[in-house]
């Protein structure tokens, strides 16, 4: 019989490690230890899992209180389809809901939290078939002032956002500076071109360009017929070269006479 029992809860225990078996069961999550100020507002976070299916309709959730000095517990809040706050008691008008049911959240806000407040807060829900599993506990301190580890954190909060402010700021004003020494420069640039040096757009480039030669016509009368010679078209290039025969026919004509 010891033998048999030791094999079944050994197939038991590599099934649910191979999880084919499932555990059904409510789990709850909760802050731990939280502190306050006097005359402020505390989130008590609870959080929870369910192995089945949540239905708005069945979920019930139960706040009880129970004093750092020792006493009686007491029932804070309660829901079951819609928020229930106490009606009576030190918590009359200081809670109210801050949970999402679909969201798995059980949250509750208790306004201007007092010294009487002191103590340990209970948080269970059940949503059937899943009615059993662990309860939260949140052991809530009020106390006069914020304590030193909260003020440094809130300093350095703040000094991280300035911070951020302030590099962005940085940013911004490097940018523009660097945009405006560009443009500077640019124009700068521009004034230092000489203006004999810009090309005349209607110019044409040189290789471009075509030589123009004038012709001369002209018509020559011989004095002893009275025959005009025909017209010859003479190069300006070659009115040297012309000059020197006239000459030669000048020289040659004042010989013969």
């Amino acid at each position: 019989m010891c033998v048999k029992r030791l094999y079944i809860l050994a197939v038991l225990s590599g099934l649910a490690a191979s999880g084919v078996l499932k555990v059904s069961g409510m789990r709850v999550y909760t802050s731990g230890d939280v502190e306050a100020v006097n005359g402020t507002d505390v989130r008590l976070r609870c959080t929870f899992e369910s192995s089945a299916k949540i239905n708005p309709n069945l979920v019930i959730i139960s706040w009880t209180f129970r004093p750092l000095s020792g006493g009686r517990e007491e029932r804070v809040f309660h829901y079951q389809q819609r928020p229930y706050p106490p009606t009576e008691g030190i918590f009359k008008k200081r809670i109210s809901w801050a949970g999402d049911i679909m969201g798995s959240d059980a949250s509750i806000i208790i306004r201007e939290v007092k010294f009487t407040y002191n103590g340990t807060y209970t948080c269970q829900v059940t949503n059937p078939p899943d009615v059993h599993g662990p309860v939260g506990e949140i052991r809530l301190r009020v106390v006069k002032t914020a304590s030193f580890s909260e003020l440094l954190y809130l300093v350095m909060a703040i000094g991280g956002g300035i911070a951020a402010v302030v590099f962005c700021l940085i940013i911004i004003v490097s940018c523009r500076r660097c945009k405006r020494k560009h443009r500077q420069r640019q124009l700068e640039g521009d004034e230092e071109v000489p203006r004999k040096e810009r090309k005349d757009p209607t110019a044409c480039h040189p290789s471009k360009a075509v030589d123009l030669y004038l012709s001369e016509t002209s018509f020559e009368i011989d004095s002893s017929d009275g025959m005009i010679s025909y017209p010859s078209t003479r190069d300006p290039s070659s009115s040297e070269e012309d000059g020197t025969g006239s000459n030669d026919d000048d020289d040659y004509g004042d010989h013969t006479d």
